[in-house]
């Protein structure tokens, strides 16, 4: 494989568009507007697709993308990856603010922090899910992708340690697609009245 040619732009490094940045900013800043404008319908909205948006994600990559990768010859897995993980940089760990955030917030308007027990049991099981998720995201996910992606862009990449990398992005993005799952569980609950 050819090396990787180098990008000029101040924006780029090691192959991370920054510019990428805007969007993060633009999704952060209507999430911001909608908790401050104090709308039900547009911070329930904001919640709801990135909530979406996410599970997706941890679904689809976790038990669709990592199985089909692990199958690929090496140079294949790291032409997707080289291509991939910029992306995912940068949209999921915004997803993986907006979503919790927006909804701590629509917890806060609805009541929920008010309700009594045996109901706040299901508010407890959100919050140590989402935490769970918050933990596994920016402790073990937004580590990996960085030292996979940094690893493949190398000369000669140690096909081993980014095979070790991955597979462990790969079981962490599965169990949190299992945890996303529960958490639709207690949002149902939540919707149909706890």
């Amino acid at each position: 494989m050819a090396t990787i040619a180098p990008t000029t732009s101040r924006w780029v490094w090691e192959g991370l568009d920054f510019r990428n940045l805007f969007w993060v900013f633009l999704a952060l800043g209507v999430m911001v507007a909608a908790i401050i404008w104090g709308n039900d319908w547009a911070l329930r909205y904001v919640h709801v697709a990135s909530g979406i948006l996410l599970t997706g994600a941890d679904i689809l990559f976790g038990f669709v993308v990592g199985p089909v990768l692990r199958s690929l010859p090496f140079e294949a897995r790291r032409a997707y990856s080289l291509k991939m993980l910029p992306k995912t940089l940068f949209i999921m760990q915004t997803l993986g603010i907006m979503a919790p955030t927006s909804g701590w917030y629509l917890a806060v308007r609805m009541g929920y922090l008010d309700l009594g027990y045996p109901e706040f049991w299901w508010v407890i099981a959100a919050l140590v899910i989402a935490t769970i998720l918050a933990i596994q995201g920016l402790g073990l996910l937004l580590p990996a992708n960085l030292r996979a992606y940094l690893e493949l862009r190398k000369e000669n990449p140690d096909p081993e340690k980014v095979r070790r990398v991955m597979r462990t992005y790969f079981v962490t993005l599965a169990s949190q697609g299992i945890f996303q799952v529960l958490i639709i569980v207690i949002m149902v609950k939540f919707a149909v009245g706890v």
